[in-house]
């Protein structure tokens, strides 16, 4: 993320971008579009959170998406939980790991359904973690991982696991040239919507913490708890000017 070896995976440069009949998006096309308002793209996908008032309606809210003409083509991921239903959209292949065109119209169409069954959505809830390896001999230590977790490579990336159940937080090894012992070789990315970045740095630092760096605001920051032990606060493109398309 920045100076002196530390760095999150940057959502935006790593994503993996190649010739497809199926149109990508990056995450400030995807904010910038109507209808998508309930959605926040975080360091996985985009995501949406729906308050329910209870375990009953929030399943009645998935078999309601399950029925979504159309879905079937790419299902979101879903969490249930008896307050409230988390939904992910992303596509995950072996060449790819984004955001299409496709996912805008998923959005509209979950969220159209949650505003006919009076489900809110609050955008300020969503959130991503990813824990962050800082490498030397980058491979051999991504087998141990991967191996460890049972995860598998990201889109053919060498530097990125993820959980093929896509629940556990994803792993990125940060390569480095030579030991850093004065610092922590682990670290914890945190990615927020764009729009929650300020409350969320503000709340850390109000609980002890310190800013190490803020070279890349307003996408990243490098923060720090009383004992010196960092974490990387993330955002994901915040909108560009709205359109009404795709």
């Amino acid at each position: 993320m920045v100076e002196e070896g530390v760095e999150p995976a940057r959502y935006v440069d790593r994503m993996t971008y190649v010739e497809s009949t199926i149109v990508r998006i990056r995450p400030q096309q995807f904010h910038g579009t109507i209808g998508v308002e309930d959605w926040r793209v975080v360091g996985e996908g985009a995501c949406a959170y729906f308050r329910t008032a209870s375990f009953a309606v929030g399943a009645q809210f998935v078999q309601a998406i399950s029925e979504m003409p159309g879905v079937e083509e790419e299902y979101p991921d879903v969490d249930v939980r008896q307050e409230g239903v988390i939904v992910r959209l992303i596509t995950v292949t072996g060449d790819y790991y984004g955001l299409t065109e496709r996912h805008v119209e998923l959005a509209r169409q979950i969220s159209a359904v949650a505003r006919t069954l009076g489900i809110p959505a609050d955008p300020s809830a969503v959130q991503t973690v990813q824990v962050t390896i800082d490498a030397l001999a980058g491979p051999g230590v991504v087998a141990f991982w991967r191996a460890l977790l049972g995860y598998r490579d990201r889109a053919g990336s060498g530097e990125d696991l993820i959980d093929p159940r896509r629940r556990g937080a994803p792993f990125y090894f940060q390569q480095m040239d030579a030991p850093r012992p004065q610092r922590n070789r682990v670290h914890v990315d945190v990615w927020v919507p764009y729009d929650q970045a300020e409350a969320r740095i503000a709340a850390a630092l109000a609980a002890g913490g310190r800013l190490v760096n803020d070279a890349d605001a307003p996408s990243n920051w490098v923060l720090a708890d009383p004992e010196g032990n960092e974490a990387c606060v993330g955002v994901a493109g915040p909108p560009e000017p709205t359109t009404d398309c795709p």
